[in-house]
């Protein structure tokens, strides 16, 4: 099966990204830490997609998502295609998590310990100093 994934990396000035822990119960990844996104639906495009699962997941609204890059990998036989898109947090805004059973703002250099899917630790070895 083909799928295409959508995530977004909201950072802070000082560096900081947000992380989403998944849920121990989660479809896909139970308890790993990754992005805030999901599936692109069928007619939607992929920021379509990421601007859509932010509000679902984290009740907050993207204002100018930038695509950073395109990873294909596979996952439990599955092709996919991961198109990550980067924005700065607006502090003004509130954040709400809507899935997961927690979030947190980690600097790159204290990802070290986290359990995070091989894909995930590519894209954010190819965000340092992106941003």
């Amino acid at each position: 099966m083909v799928r295409n994934v959508a995530v977004i990396i909201l950072y802070e000035k000082n560096k900081k990204i947000l992380l989403q822990h998944r849920a121990e119960n989660a479809k896909r990844l139970p308890g790993y830490w990754g992005f805030f996104g999901g599936g692109v639906e069928a007619g939607e495009t992929p920021e379509q997609a990421v601007r859509r699962e932010t509000r679902e997941e984290l009740n907050y609204e993207l204002e100018n998502p930038k695509l950073v890059m395109t990873q294909k990998f596979t996952y439990k036989g599955d092709e996919n295609t991961q198109y990550v898109f980067m924005e700065e947090y607006d502090k003004n805004k509130k954040l709400t998590l809507g899935e997961g059973q927690g979030m947190k703002w980690y600097d790159l250099a204290e990802l070290g310990e986290l359990k995070i899917i091989d894909h995930d630790a590519k894209v954010l070895k190819y965000i340092k100093g992106k941003y």
